[in-house]
């Protein structure tokens, strides 16, 4: 398929994209206290079997301090997320909160705090 049709980008892609633009809106609120923060997408946990063994939900993110001389990284896990996620049309929603939530936990504030329109839109 060719790039400028709509079928070219994959949902994986599309994900991506609703993770970097929450990203970037959290950014824009809070500034330089986000330099240095990595958001990224992984398919699942990779705990997701021991999780399941110990009847333990899976989580839809993480948050993982810095070490090594990289800045800390949150992490959202699409699988999860998808499955979670009551529809498509809040799909969106439910990324941008997990974004939220695990860069509060990062920050040591309150989701509400972080974000004034976090879980007010479903």
């Amino acid at each position: 398929m060719l790039p400028a049709h709509p079928g070219y980008r994959t949902r994986s892609d599309r994900f991506d994209d609703m993770v970097l633009d929450s990203a970037q809106r959290l950014h824009d609120i809070w500034g330089k206290t986000l330099d240095g923060v990595r958001f990224g997408v992984d398919e699942i946990p990779s705990d997701l079997e021991q999780l399941a063994a110990n009847s333990a939900s899976a989580p839809m993110g993480s948050y993982t301090p810095a070490a090594d001389g990289e800045g800390p990284m949150i992490t959202v896990y699409r699988r999860v997320v998808e499955q979670g996620c009551p529809g498509p049309e809040e799909l969106q929603d439910l990324v941008h909160d997990v974004v939220v939530e695990h860069t509060a936990e990062m920050l040591g504030v309150a989701p509400e705090t972080l974000d004034p329109v976090y879980r007010r839109r479903y």
